[in-house]
């Protein structure tokens, strides 16, 4: 699915009051579709959680991006993973 898609769903459900996250590949594309809440990595198309088999890497992406749903700052917000 591409990255628009994904910024209109989490557009729709937000609209409904269901706050929604997101992680990206790719960061150029996610300032342009500006999705309420996303995560950026620096990991390769395929690979949103980093390296298979690694999961306290996996842990951490996933614990940064449920992190946004509990900021105070306005959508949209846009940050980059820190591996």
């Amino acid at each position: 699915m591409c990255n628009q898609s994904v910024g209109l769903i989490q557009a729709a459900f937000e609209n409904e009051g269901i706050v929604t996250v997101s992680i990206s590949l790719y960061r150029f594309v996610t300032e342009k579709v500006r999705p309420p809440r996303a995560l950026c990595v620096p990991f390769p198309l395929g690979y949103p959680l980093g390296a298979p088999n690694d999961p306290a890497l996996q842990r951490r992406v996933i614990l940064a991006a449920l992190d946004l749903l509990t900021t105070d700052e306005p959508p949209p917000i846009i940050r980059d993973f820190q591996p």
